[in-house]
């Protein structure tokens, strides 16, 4: 997805060389520059053009105490959500709204949501039935149907599991099993040995043990629980592989029949797994790292039922912490935002149940957000610009004197069959089904986690839709989907500060969506991930050996480039772990320059 770090330095660039290139334009009338007016004189560009650049806006915008950044993303971002407020607000108004329509679910849910008296009044009543049930196992076979209970509902407890495509066999949906079940980032958090690993990991523990209490737990009982669920977690940890090693698409890819699946894990019932799910059929699944499966069998008949039944209790809960009471929200707000991410305060509560009916129901708001919000002529200026980028490309792949003619062909072969898909779908997801009421905000929650679980395993056995969006048009952000060989960039990415319901000029756009954005997730298809995908999106190498060998001679420069800097203190950047990010900026930065210069 696209990482817009270097976009106010990127803006600030072409505003300096639009500023200058305006000195020689006669009777033009101007007024002042926005971007200009961001510059810092007291920092030297050649010492630091990113301060140089924006120093003085940062100066006047600091980081607000409910975010862990600022700069054109937030702003941007706060745009939307305003915007999302008012068609939220407009529909909550609305209580005569017909049952089963848009604005009656929208509504509902953003009232429930604001309803903080009757959310706290409520508190965990809505998990009680769950919990009781959780206490009831007596085996496994209730620890693997509880799983996919939570998996629908919640979270994701033992192991990722999703319905995709196949990435040798791009038109056919397939199940696939990762690594997981962690309640802290990566696996890396339990391991570390420097001091704010330590201090997490025991903040950690007593983040496990307040939630416990809140549940009901005596304290004793709940400390007790709190540190068996967090040797089971570490268990699970050592099981797994490192981020950075789970980068390479062919090492994920281990297609298991069932029978092989069962003898890898022959203490997890995946056949009740796949029937509580709603998969009565399975023929076969796809397993990113098949030796964590062998490992989590061992932790399955190693930690006895109670400290599975409070693990899957915590997973449960932690899921939908945010759409709960104030105590249990703000304890799962301490740990997760203010320890792990530095984040001292809340966001107020109307930015938090925005946030919550967007991420449920962005495709109903989505379709009022298009009619409402988006600029006249989004869907033609994407378009124009995305072409604009795969031109450039051509070009640049073309000149490459490292590449060989065979594999230009091949390169030019997927570049031409790129998908690009702009602005908001054609057709939008059939959510009829969906019960949106206004009396219980974690129940709609549930409802609406329930209804995107069955939409994803509906897909099973059935052909790819190629014209389906996984973003709505007012998330701001954008994806290349290797399988597809698509990009998607939501009409929102149009969005300027400052230009509100009208298109910026060229300078602008083609610095934001067509470096940052166009650029670099058409990039992502050249990484070193997506490299790994033909034109038709298929895991497949197409490249000749020498043509490798140059390739990922050049990546690891920009590897060992990033090993360098230092994030923090004496945080350097894992370069590894980030480098197709990073190849995607520093492509995408070129390619949306070298379009402009062709406006």
């Amino acid at each position: 997805m696209s990482n817009r770090f270097l976009t106010l330095f990127w803006i600030a660039s072409l505003a300096v060389l639009a500023s200058c290139t305006s000195r020689n334009a006669k009777n033009v009338e101007q007024g002042p520059d926005p971007l200009a007016s961001h510059i810092d004189s007291t920092v030297k560009p050649g010492d630091d053009f990113f301060l140089f650049a924006n120093g003085k806006w940062f100066k006047e915008h600091p980081i607000p105490a409910s975010e862990q950044s600022n700069g054109l993303w937030q702003l941007i971002q706060d745009t939307i959500n305003s915007q999302v407020k008012n068609i939220c607000e407009s529909a909550a108004a609305n209580a005569g709204a017909a049952a089963g329509s848009n604005k009656q679910k929208i509504g509902d849910f953003f009232f429930s949501g604001m309803d903080s008296l009757s959310i706290n009044k409520q508190g965990l009543a809505s998990l009680k039935a769950d919990f009781a049930r959780i206490d009831g196992l007596t085996d496994l076979k209730g620890v693997a149907a509880e799983a996919a209970h939570i998996h629908a509902v919640s979270g994701s407890p033992l192991f990722g599991f999703y319905i995709g495509q196949d990435d040798r066999i791009s038109s056919k949906n397939a199940v696939f099993i990762s690594q997981g079940g962690l309640s802290l980032p990566d696996r890396d958090f339990y391991f570390d040995k420097d001091a704010r690993a330590v201090l997490i990991r025991g903040k950690f523990v007593e983040h496990l043990s307040n939630m416990f209490s809140i549940m009901g737990y005596t304290d004793g009982d709940a400390r007790q629980a709190a540190e068996k669920v967090m040797k089971l977690e570490t268990a699970i940890a050592a099981g797994s592989r490192k981020l950075a090693d789970t980068r390479d698409p062919l090492k994920n890819y281990n297609k298991f029949a069932m029978a092989r699946l069962k003898e890898t894990t022959p203490d997890f019932d995946w056949t009740l797994f796949f029937k509580s799910s709603g998969l009565p059929v399975v023929d076969s699944v796809i397993v990113g790292q098949p030796e964590f499966l062998t490992a989590l069998n061992v932790h399955l008949k190693t930690f006895p039922p109670d400290v599975w039944k409070n693990y899957l209790k915590f997973h449960l809960i932690r899921g939908v912490a945010g759409s709960l009471d104030d105590k249990t929200y703000h304890e799962f707000f301490n740990f997760y935002s203010t320890t792990l991410r530095g984040i001292p305060e809340p966001k107020p509560r109307w930015k938090r149940v925005v946030q919550e009916t967007n991420g449920s129901l962005g495709e109903l708001i989505g379709q009022i957000y298009v009619d409402e919000y988006l600029p006249k002529g989004t869907k033609e200026k994407l378009t124009e610009i995305g072409n604009a980028i795969k031109t450039v490309y051509a070009e640049r792949i073309k000149s490459l004197d490292w590449m060989s003619e065979t594999t230009k062909v091949k390169a030019l072969k997927k570049l031409d069959a790129v998908i690009i898909k702009v602005g908001y779908p054609d057709k939008w997801k059939d959510m009829s089904t969906l019960q949106i009421d206004r009396s219980c905000y974690v129940q709609n929650v549930m409802n609406a986690n329930r209804w995107w679980f069955g939409y994803m395993i509906s897909k099973y056995g059935k052909p790819v839709d190629r014209t389906e969006w996984n973003m709505e048009p007012q998330t701001y952000n954008a994806y290349y989907n290797p399988s597809n060989n698509e990009i998607v960039v939501p009409g929102c990415n149009i969005i300027v500060p400052g230009f509100e319901r009208k298109l910026a000029d060229d300078a602008i756009l083609y610095s934001i969506i067509g470096g940052s954005t166009f650029g670099h997730e058409i990039t992502h298809g050249f990484d070193d991930q997506g490299s790994k995908y033909d034109e038709n999106g298929n895991l497949f190498n197409w490249w000749t050996v020498e043509d490798s060998v140059r390739f990922y001679a050049k990546t690891k420069m920009i590897v060992r480039q990033f090993d360098a800097f230092i994030a923090v203190d004496s945080l350097h950047i894992n370069g590894d772990l980030t480098q197709g990010e990073n190849i995607a900026d520093l492509a995408g930065t070129v390619m949306g320059y070298e379009a402009f210069k062709k406006t």
